[in-house]
């Protein structure tokens, strides 16, 4: 009697493990962005869903990343210099403070169908050219 329940649940156990198998449900994907000063190195687009960002920075200085969901262009402070984070702070994913160069962090969010703007707010360098824009479908 042992033997038919341990082979039952043994049975059960696999058919669990392959619906939950075949549920579509698949790892994040991981994307490489790397920073620089006055560039960021990231993929024109994206497959919707879970994604893993490893920012590196690989410029001399400090680097931040923000990744907004939304248009291309954005709202400066009234410095002239630097992106308006609280008008912004709405459509903000996710905030990466200052790291020092040499370093890696990772970032973990969920991107929906739509454009992103990726960019470090330090000062002067997203008008220097510290963005880039990602199309998700």
């Amino acid at each position: 009697m042992r033997v038919v329940a341990t082979i039952a649940l043994a049975v059960a156990l696999t058919a669990v493990a392959s619906a939950l198998g075949s549920s579509g449900a698949s790892a994040p994907r991981t994307v490489d962005v790397k920073v620089r000063d006055y560039r960021i190195g990231a993929p024109r687009t994206l497959p919707a869903g879970d994604v893993v960002l490893d920012v590196r920075n690989e410029g001399p200085d400090d680097h931040e990343l923000l990744v907004v969901r939304g248009e291309k262009r954005l709202p400066l402070r009234a410095d002239g210099i630097t992106v308006d984070e609280d008008e912004i702070e709405p459509r903000t994913l996710v905030s990466l403070e200052p790291v020092a160069p040499g370093s890696t962090h990772t970032l973990r969010l969920h991107l929906a169908p739509g454009r992103y703007q990726l960019f470090c707010n330090m000062a002067g360098h997203y008008l220097g050219g510290m963005h880039t824009s990602i199309v998700v479908r």
